[in-house]
């Protein structure tokens, strides 16, 4: 399906929560029929990441993040929307600010995981409800999700 309609962004990190996002954000692409922007923000600092690992290896972790993130939301659906899949460097909420821009829609799920994470790293969905450049729909965490994240 290409459609000449902006498109949805949704940001997925893997938890449950964005799993849930990403849910809502497909079903909201097929009733407008339009694209759906599936986002992953991936950081890579060499002098203070604690694995041995290289800026490749961080973008294909995100790449299968998003591809497996898509491939579960997915199942038994009749119809999807048009996919891109959008692996980017960078902190998750300035990633998302800028992917924001020209689309309809900015879907992401409410922070997750301790109190003191929170306040020491910020809110992701926090952020973009404050500098998104379009609507931004914030999915609340089911306390199932929190727990699960909080494990």
């Amino acid at each position: 399906m290409s459609t000449t309609a902006n498109p949805i962004v949704v940001g997925v990190d893997g938890t449950p929560a964005s799993n849930s996002a990403l849910r809502w954000a497909m079903d909201e692409a097929v009733v407008r029929g339009c694209t759906l922007h599936v986002v992953n923000a991936w950081n890579y600092e060499p002098m203070a990441d604690w694995r041995e690992n290289t800026v490749q290896q961080a973008e294909a972790e995100s790449e299968a993040l998003i591809d497996e993130s898509v491939r579960a939301a997915s199942e038994g659906r009749a119809e999807l929307p048009e996919i891109v899949r959008r692996s980017l460097r960078g902190y998750a909420a300035e990633v998302l600010e800028k992917a924001s821009e020209g689309a309809a829609l900015l879907v992401v799920a409410s922070h997750t995981g301790h109190w003191m994470r929170q306040i020491v790293l910020g809110s992701t969905s926090m952020h973009v409800v404050r500098h998104a450049h379009t609507p931004v729909v914030v999915i609340p965490v089911t306390d199932r999700e929190s727990a699960e994240a909080t494990r």
